[in-house]
């Protein structure tokens, strides 16, 4: 099994506290620490308004983020989860990751998805499609991000995007281009296309979710011709880690009341229930029964999310020291 993690960029009211003219330099600290340990990659979300509420804390723009540390890491890969393919015309996102994974070294993968979250859509100024339309807008985009990188230049007359000779020139240094990792588990439609073109998912990380939005994929992948044991499957978790129960409940505690001082607490107890009781949370023992379990399902990448890292290092140094080296 491979690990991830989530560097902290605000968006999930994991910089409050800290002064603006400092962020940069916790987020990247903690990156350049993960690039010499044991992760094979670091991730960023792609929002503009926090959660569980949009507040006037810091959310930093990923893709700015994902050029920052191609130029301040040697090693490790550089991810977004996931990016929305409308916030952003596609030919310019294929020429915009491309830039960064030259400077990465041909480090840089692509997390894609339809987006979900309304209030920034809208305050963006880029409405709030149904569905349907932002599922057609992820295909086209997908379609287009491939052939600007395999052939340099994407041309694609469709119902959402039309490009004519768009040129990316030049081209990621990865051949065939970055890496694809379709985000989200819609099992007619997303699961579909992430069928057709990924070469990574990441959906539901729950024992039951992983193992129902696995069997749908494998049928997705049958029909359309793709080998399903070729596609990695992924999941993110949220880390909560303690020697004992009280440390694990302590560490869940403190999590409530930084969400609580920035939100209503029924939002607050709702953001909540992402950790109660999920497979990241507990001891090291536990959290280690908990993969392997996923493991033995085709879990093999999990990314981890730690919502007090930029304050407190140790449940990494823990986590590092007694999960992943049980992995190696």
């Amino acid at each position: 099994m491979r690990f991830g993690l989530f560097i902290p960029q605000g968006w999930r009211l994991d910089l409050v506290g800290i002064d603006p003219a400092d962020q940069w330099s916790t987020m990247s600290g903690l990156a350049s620490r993960a690039d010499t340990g044991p992760w094979d990659s670091i991730w960023v979300y792609d929002h503009f308004h926090t959660v569980p509420v949009a507040t006037h804390e810091a959310t930093h723009e990923a893709w700015t983020l994902m050029s920052a540390f191609a130029a301040t890491t040697e090693r490790i890969k550089l991810g977004q989860m996931c990016t929305a393919m409308s916030y952003r015309n596609p030919a310019y996102l294929a020429k915009v990751a491309a830039t960064v994974d030259l400077i990465s070294g041909g480090r840089t993968q692509m997390g894609i998805g339809a987006g979900w979250y309304e209030h920034e859509w809208r305050a963006y100024g880029y409405g709030f499609p149904p569905p349907g339309e932002r599922l057609g807008r992820l295909e086209e985009g997908v379609q287009i991000l491939q052939q600007a990188w395999r052939d340099g230049v994407s041309t694609l007359d469709g119902k959402y995007y039309q490009v004519d000779g768009a040129i990316c020139e030049p081209k990621p240094l990865q051949d065939g281009g970055l890496p694809l990792w379709l985000a989200g588990g819609g099992e007619k439609r997303t699961l579909k296309i992430a069928a057709k073109y990924a070469q990574y998912t990441n959906f539901d990380g729950t024992f039951e979710g992983f193992a129902h939005k696995s069997d749908v994929l494998k049928q997705h992948c049958a029909e359309v011709g793709t080998d399903f044991d070729a596609i990695t499957r992924s999941a993110n978790y949220n880390i909560a880690i303690g020697e004992t129960a009280t440390d694990v409940q302590w560490k869940l505690d403190e999590v409530r009341r930084r969400y609580a001082a920035h939100a209503p607490i029924e939002e607050s107890d709702a953001t909540m229930g992402a950790f109660y009781g999920m497979p990241g949370v507990g001891t090291p023992s536990e959290i280690v029964d908990n993969l392997t379990k996923l493991e033995a399902q085709g879990m093999t990448y999990a990314i981890c999310y730690f919502p007090e890292l930029a304050y407190d290092t140790t449940g990494l140094e823990l986590f590092e020291r007694e999960v992943i080296s049980a992995f190696s």
